[in-house]
């Protein structure tokens, strides 16, 4: 399907009726979406996907009958159709949602509440439909936990290098499968993921679980040192600042960027002012265009760029647009991003 030629047509599967009609008014607003479907439980849903031939499933989690999840892992292994995952985000809504990401719900956003506008709602949600649309499944797992991690970098440590990644759409699962395979006893890394409130948290716990290093949410302050990867908090934006020969991190809930909070050119255009060559940049798997510019001042400032390629990609929005402005110096599919970031490390930046 060509999503700029084609409207997308979607069918929502929620058991509220006032939440299906919060989506459903959400998409309303986006020209190229068509809501052709609700469903109050599965086995409506089941019928309308047949009858229907929807192009995208929005799916809440908690439903009656059947639950979301239970239905997902159906509906991916006889009926494939791209699912964004609308469901409300506390703490145990969010371990479901980390595991219906694993069994290939492309994203997950927040309900629709009180505490955002209708238009803030509809942007985030009319996005992740579109990414949906135009996203691809792929066969990558997550890496074993701490028994089969990769050896410790037992290069000397430099103060001043610190890894940064970034990714939206496709992220969650991709950081599930790069980050285990990165030895412990590197330079800190700090990760940008596109993610609601309240479940940025719990993957950072799950991430913690699948890594011989800290993983956990960046707190303000948090002072980076090797073998901790810390990860921005939903709604806030993560930023650099220099602290002795090192940095800590600045935690921030201010406007947005390219629509975005935590945004990533936030964090990549701070380390392009606080730690230049010193810095190796990422950006992985996402809808948009978040990230190009912070990365174009890093590779100005001679510092690795890498960006995962097409192939690997859920949607190679990011990267793309990363690519195109000329922010990357090296292109590599997902399975072999690990070795990539542990050879711009031994580039040796300028003193």
């Amino acid at each position: 399907m060509s999503v700029s030629a084609t409207t997308i047509r979607v069918l929502i599967v929620d058991d509220s009726a006032l939440a299906r009609r919060a989506i459903a008014d959400a998409l309303a607003l986006d020209p190229l979406i068509e809501v052709v479907g609700m469903a109050a439980d599965a086995y409506q849903a089941r019928e309308q996907i047949l009858a229907l031939e929807p192009d995208v499933i929005t799916l809440d989690l908690q439903m009656p009958l059947m639950d979301g999840l239970t239905f997902l892992k159906i509906l991916q292994a006889h009926h494939p159709v791209p699912v964004v995952v609308v469901s409300s985000l506390t703490p145990a809504g969010s371990e479901l949602a980390l595991m219906a990401l694993e069994a290939g719900a492309v994203d997950v956003i927040q309900k629709p509440d009180g505490s955002r506008s209708l238009a803030e709602v509809a942007r985030r949600l009319s996005s992740q439909v579109r990414a949906a649309a135009r996203s691809r499944r792929l066969g990558l797992r997550p890496a074993p936990a701490l028994a089969a991690a990769p050896p410790v970098w037992s290069q000397t440590a430099d103060s001043r290098r610190v890894i940064l990644i970034g990714a939206s759409t496709g992220g969650v699962e991709a950081l599930r499968y790069l980050l285990p395979r990165l030895p412990s006893g590197l330079p800190p890394i700090v990760v940008v993921q596109h993610i609601p409130p309240n479940f940025s948290r719990v993957m950072a716990e799950h991430l913690n679980r699948l890594t011989s290093y800290e993983v956990r949410e960046a707190v303000d302050g948090d002072l980076l040192r090797s073998g901790l990867c810390l990860v921005a908090p939903g709604d806030f934006h993560v930023s650099l600042q220099r602290h002795g020969r090192g940095y800590r991190v600045k935690v921030a809930q201010t406007p947005p960027v390219n629509h975005c909070r935590p945004s990533v050119d936030v964090l990549f255009r701070s380390a392009a002012e606080q730690a230049g060559a010193h810095a190796v940049a990422v950006i992985l798997t996402g809808m948009g265009s978040d990230g190009a510019r912070g990365m174009l001042l890093l590779r100005s400032a001679g510092a690795p760029t890498l960006a995962e390629a097409e192939e690997s990609c859920v949607v190679f929005g990011m990267p793309q647009a990363a690519i195109n402005a000329g922010a990357v110096g090296r292109v590599v599919p997902l399975e072999q991003m690990p070795v990539a970031i542990l050879d711009a490390l031994r580039q040796e930046p300028p003193p």
